[in-house]
């Protein structure tokens, strides 16, 4: 807030007192998150009741969007019954093991491509048009590598997740400063210490900002891919429903397949902040 004083005080000066972010900057950060949480939780909470009354006021077809409240209750009939898991865990182990394989590889080689100007300039081209050909193109090839099973799947995931990991992890290591690298050089560390003391510690947050990312899209490819080559998981449930006009049954494999990416999401972003204490927490998340 600004103020002026009058002119026979101080004439043209200006004083700024002290808003109440200044004199009480703990209340208002709590006031703030207690705002931003009320918003979060309103809003998605809004559009369901507008959906309930929609589906109860037949303004839409509840045979075409049930109700929400039909759709819990079917979800929680079919969870009780034990029908819902399977699927669910054959969608979870898939998104697991192809994230750790992709997320390994594409870390390891983008360190090794960030460092070596060599390697960078040999294989960048390459994976640069490979990382432009839609990744469910290339499941007939992994199809004809690996047979009908998991391998497809978890072949398709690993290959989402290594070109979102590599491109951050390369990005990350080329971003950090001269100095720092002139600094490790003058102490004379040695390539692990290097690594240890300086590469990791300035390029590990942009790196699980990748990686955060490249978890929710391995579940939008693999629900995709489970459409189209799978016996079971979320995405063969989804649509099998359709198939059968089980529309219920479609918006319970739906709501499972959000919950699982925001949870996975989540679970990769509060890894990266145990692992980076020393990183600016995420926009938007507590902060004023």
């Amino acid at each position: 807030m600004t103020t002026t004083l009058p002119a026979k005080d101080r004439e043209g000066v200006l004083v700024r007192s002290p808003g109440p972010q200044e004199l009480h900057p703990a209340r208002t950060r709590r006031r703030r998150r207690a705002l931003e949480l009320s918003l979060a939780i309103a809003v998605p909470l809004a559009l369901v009741l507008l959906w309930q009354l929609a589906a109860a006021q037949s303004w839409i077809d509840d045979r075409v969007y049930p109700a929400p409240s039909t759709i819990l209750a079917d979800g929680w009939d079919r969870a009780a019954d034990g029908d819902l898991w399977p699927d669910v865990w054959a969608t979870l182990k898939r998104v697991l093991a192809g994230y750790v394989v992709g997320t390994v590889t594409g870390y390891l080689l983008g360190l090794l491509m960030g460092s070596v100007s060599l390697i960078r300039a040999a294989l960048e081209p390459l994976l640069d048009a490979l990382y432009v050909v839609p990744k469910l193109a290339l499941l007939p090839v992994f199809l004809n590598m690996f047979g009908l099973g998991e391998g497809p799947q978890v072949a398709l995931v690993a290959a989402t997740v290594f070109f979102f990991v590599w491109i951050s992890t390369m990005a990350a290591v080329l971003s950090v400063p001269a100095g720092h690298r002139d600094a490790g050089q003058v102490f004379g560390a040695s390539p692990w210490q290097m690594f240890r003391h300086v590469l990791l510690p300035a390029s590990l947050p942009a790196v699980l900002v990748g990686a955060r990312i490249a978890a929710g899209v391995a579940v939008l490819v693999i629900v995709a891919s489970e459409q189209i080559a799978a016996a079971n998981g979320l995405g063969h449930l989804i649509f099998d429903a359709r198939a059968l006009f089980q529309n219920d049954v479609m918006f319970v494999g739906i709501l499972c397949v959000a919950v699982l990416g925001v949870v996975f999401s989540e679970l990769v972003r509060l890894t990266g902040r145990l692992l980076t204490p020393w990183a600016p927490r995420d926009r938007g998340r507590g902060q004023s």
